[in-house]
């Protein structure tokens, strides 16, 4: 066992001793690379690119994150029918760990295993929700054959989905980070988020919290409601676009269904945003941060710099001090320093 092993500190003790960030964002960031399709979404580049998905890994790895997630996102059975590779599912799942693991390795993160929403879960149909079990069970089953520290069950619209994910992370004896997608209207299945939080608690959850769907300006009050109500730790991992209370989640800010999640762009946020965003979480008392779908590196290296940590990409950071234009090194030449007021 060598010495980095030994010594890695668990999720719980992480949380302990300060704030864990964990990157997630490989789904829209692998689109935007051309290895994901929008519309299934379906992670089918851990196998026929997985140098693609390592490089990513490490990316997110030298921004900051503490995590190291598997791309099994989408990753599960109903998913991979849809796309005509069910027979690859075991596959995937198993090597999106290993590719994972590698990279944690470089820098003693955690290694995450991964499962989200089924879209085939269903309040009122028994049958259905015997299929999403069965769905979880052997996904968290492979992720912990191949030695993951925890396991992400994320994106849930649902609260009765998400208690499922629970119920089977912890009967494999693994810690869990819980998290819901809640919509302009809500969770579908409760009537608060408070109330959400503490069933998930109350079934086992390590950590929960929300993810993906709404933005930092309307993620949020949710938090404020979430850590006033709920015991921690809470999580937060908003999609960096420019929400609003009047289009409160990312998929209202696109103009028309056949663009959906394409023209988000625009509405980017900038690294400044989500940096500001970190600093309010954590003064909430948020001990579990990151950023979901659209979430980049340098979102990530600004929201660990924010928060008064300096990850191997800090060296890279910005220094406009030395822009030969904007910049004031005693070696510009004025001819090129007074320029500035026409760039």
């Amino acid at each position: 066992m060598t010495e980095a092993v030994a010594t890695k500190k668990s999720l719980e003790e992480r949380l302990a001793q300060g704030v864990v960030i964990c990157a997630e964002g490989y789904l829209f960031e692998l689109e935007k690379r051309g290895y994901v399709a929008v519309g299934p979404f379906v992670p089918e580049v851990v196998l026929q690119h997985p140098e693609a998905v390592e490089q990513l890994h490490r990316e997110f790895l030298r921004a900051g994150s503490d995590i190291v997630e598997a791309f099994t996102y989408y990753g599960h059975r109903e998913k991979m029918r849809l796309v005509g590779k069910e027979h690859l599912l075991e596959p995937l799942n198993r090597n999106a760990v290993r590719l994972a693991k590698k990279v944690a390795a470089e820098g003693n993160a955690l290694v995450a295993g991964n499962i989200c929403n089924t879209n085939v879960f269903d309040p009122t149909d028994e049958e259905a929700n015997k299929q999403v079990r069965a769905m979880m069970e052997e996904q968290v089953l492979w992720a912990k054959e191949e030695g993951v520290d925890l396991v992400i069950a994320e994106t849930f619209m649902f609260l009765g989905e998400a208690l499922i994910a629970t119920e089977v992370i912890k009967a494999a004896g693994l810690p869990s980070v819980i998290t819901l997608a809640v919509a302009g209207s809500g969770v579908r299945d409760c009537p608060s988020i408070v109330e959400a939080g503490l069933k998930l608690k109350a079934a086992g959850a390590t950590v929960v919290g929300v993810n993906c769907s709404r933005g930092p300006a309307t993620m949020l009050p949710l938090l404020k409601e979430l850590v006033a109500g709920v015991p921690g730790p809470i999580a937060a991992l908003p999609v960096p676009y420019r929400t609003t209370s009047e289009k409160p989640t990312f998929q209202s800010l696109c103009s028309h269904t056949d663009k959906m999640y394409m023209e988000l762009e625009p509405h980017t946020c900038t690294r400044f945003e989500m940096a500001e965003f970190a600093k309010e979480a954590v003064e909430l008392g948020v001990k579990y941060i990151g950023v979901c779908c659209g979430g980049s590196p340098y979102h990530v290296r600004a929201m660990a710099e924010a928060i008064g940590r300096t990850p191997p990409a800090s060296e890279f950071s910005p220094n406009l001090a030395l822009h030969f234009t904007f910049g004031k090194h005693e070696s510009f030449k004025p001819i090129y320093t007074s320029f500035k007021q026409d760039m």
